[in-house]
């Protein structure tokens, strides 16, 4: 797969904001406490600097940050906003890989199950990472979805998210507990990932991953996973 637009697609199904709007050439996000990726506006057309104004301001109108998501080929805005004082943040690869790919083990017993609606336990370990009501609440917007839950000696251990859009299931919000790192817990999220993707007749399983996150870049890459494309955001530098 060498065309990124479906991925791009998918991100916004799979981890919706509470509600889009047009504004000019720009797609303004409300993303209701829900973090950058369902927050950040997005250009859909060439812009000028009084455009950049007019999302500046439908931002603020949110009460939230004036942030802005750059895909690979939008250089010419990436500089405007950089014109402008806007900083680079969060630089994200999107990995990709077929879903065969991590299905070909068997999932040991007790080990992962996909689960919706979310147990207290999966709120619990989400939690710990950062991953509160408002991101419960985005996975609840989501139409085809399940949860994750993994176990390691017979504890939980981790939780993550999956959803469906147009044959590719993309994975979020995948945490492990601090004290069951380095013992597989991701590996076997990411395997059930697959397994419930091949259920639902996906051919994909995709997942998002800041390019400072080494160990999970690392375990996506050692799972056979391909880096189709990323992007990055630009916040102004009074929102940071």
């Amino acid at each position: 797969m060498t065309d990124p637009a479906p991925l791009l697609d998918a991100i916004e199904a799979t981890w919706p904001p509470a509600r889009t709007m047009r504004e000019g050439p720009w797609t303004i996000r409300d993303g209701a406490g829900g973090g950058k990726r369902v927050s950040a506006a997005t250009a859909e057309a060439p812009v000028t600097a009084d455009d950049i104004a007019t999302a500046e301001a439908a931002m603020l109108a949110l009460d939230q940050p004036r942030l802005f998501m750059l895909r690979p080929d939008e250089a010419a805005l990436d500089r405007q906003l950089a014109d402008r004082g806007y900083e680079v943040i969060d630089p994200v690869n999107l990995y990709v890989a077929p879903v065969e790919l991590l299905t070909d083990v068997p999932i040991p017993r007790v080990t992962a199950f996909a689960i919706w609606e979310p147990l207290a336990i999966m709120a619990e370990i989400w939690e710990t990472g950062g991953i509160g009501p408002a991101r419960l609440d985005v996975m609840h917007r989501a139409a085809v979805k399940t949860g994750i839950l993994a176990r390691h000696a017979d504890k939980p251990a981790g939780a993550g998210f999956v959803a469906l859009h147009g044959g590719i299931a993309m994975a979020h919000a995948v945490e492990v507990l601090p004290h069951q790192r380095r013992k597989g817990v991701a590996q076997w999220i990411m395997r059930r990932a697959a397994f419930w993707a091949a259920e639902q007749g996906a051919d994909r399983l995709a997942v998002l991953c800041t390019a400072a996150n080494g160990p999970a870049n690392a375990l996506y890459q050692r799972l056979g996973f391909s880096a189709l494309t990323g992007y990055h955001y630009r916040i102004h530098p009074e929102d940071t």
